[in-house]
C-alpha cells in the first residue's frame, strides 16, 4: 500500500511528465494542505520566458491565489527534484511546513546537495524535510529527458 507521500509524489511526477512533453525540464510540484490539493505546477521557464517559472514557484503562486494568502502555513510541497536556492527561499517565505522531494539535484539542489538554505540559523521559519520519496522514478525521468536531448539519434 502506498504512503500518502507516495500518492502525492506520483501526482507531482505526472506534472513533471507534462513538462517534459512540453520541452521543459521535467519537474512537477503539488501543494497539499489537510489532505487537499491546493495547487499543482510544472516547470515552465522556457514556455513562459520566465526564469522564475520553476514547478515549485508555479504551484506556490497558484496555491497562494487559491487561499488568498501568500502564507501557506500547514501546507506540504511535493516536488520531484530537490529545490534550487530560489525555490528553497520561496518555500521559506511561503511558510510551507513540510517539503517532500524525490531525487537530489547534485548541481543546483539547495536543500541538502550544494547548500542547506533551509538550515540557515538566521531564518525565522523551519521546514520539515522529507527526501527520497520515489527518488528512483523522479531521477530516471530527468536522466531520460537529458539523455534524449544529448543523443542525436541514428541520423544525427
Amino acid at each position: 500500500m502506498e504512503s500518502v507521500h507516495e500518492v502525492f509524489m506520483r501526482r507531482a511526477l505526472e506534472w513533471a511528465e507534462r513538462a517534459g512533453r512540453a520541452g521543459e525540464v521535467p519537474v512537477g510540484a503539488v501543494v497539499v494542505r489537510d489532505g487537499e490539493v491546493l495547487a499543482e505546477g510544472a516547470n515552465q521557464p522556457i514556455g513562459r520566458h520566465d526564469p522564475t517559472a520553476h514547478a515549485e514557484i508555479v504551484a506556490l503562486r497558484a496555491a497562494a491565489r487559491r487561499v488568498a494568502n501568500y502564507r501557506l502555513t500547514g501546507a506540504t510541497l511535493y516536488v520531484t527534484i530537490e529545490p534550487c536556492t530560489m525555490c528553497a527561499g520561496a518555500l521559506i517565505h511561503a511558510r510551507i511546513d513540510t517539503l517532500v522531494f524525490g531525487a537530489r539535484e547534485p548541481r543546483a539542489g539547495a536543500v541538502v546537495s550544494t547548500a542547506s538554505v533551509m538550515g540557515n540559523v538566521g531564518l525565522n521559519h523551519r521546514i520539515t524535510i522529507v527526501e527520497g520519496v520515489l527518488a528512483d522514478q523522479c531521477g530516471q525521468l530527468l536522466r531520460t529527458f537529458f539523455r534524449t536531448r544529448r543523443d542525436p539519434g541514428p541520423l544525427g
